[in-house]
């Protein structure tokens, strides 16, 4: 049984997951900050508001419905979803093309699997009957 379990914890997988949470645990920190110190401070400029979370608050039988902390969330989560588009994705998807050209490696064409290219053949030829 505790073989078992030294050879789950000891494959790649595992290892790879828990490097990966860490560094993405420390990365965290990098694009919050980016988001909460340079971008927020910006959209407070232009809307005079940090936050929206004072933005349609409703009195519901004594019970405050907030639309607004939700309206704050959403354009938090797109902010760090931009940030980490733009500053990671963009630039590595650049970085690896530049690499892949210098080095001569061509991406591959996609294989079509005959099945599918068959029932692909057999809905053309439905369409021009029709």
């Amino acid at each position: 049984m505790l073989k078992g379990f030294r050879d789950f914890i000891m494959k790649g997988n595992v290892i790879d997951l828990a490097t990966a949470v860490i560094i993405g645990t420390a990365f965290s920190a990098v694009v919050n900050a980016l988001v909460k110190n340079v971008l927020m401070p910006f959209i407070a400029g232009l809307v005079g508001s940090p936050n929206f979370d004072d933005f349609a608050v409703w009195n519901f039988n004594g019970n405050l419905v907030q639309f607004g902390v939700l309206l704050t969330a959403i354009v938090n989560f797109l902010l760090i979803a931009a940030a980490v588009y733009f500053i990671i994705i963009v630039p590595m998807n650049h970085i690896i093309e530049r690499r892949n050209r210098l080095l001569g490696i061509t991406p591959e064409a996609e294989t079509v699997d005959p099945q599918i290219a068959l029932l692909t053949e057999i809905r053309d030829s439905l369409r021009t009957r029709q």
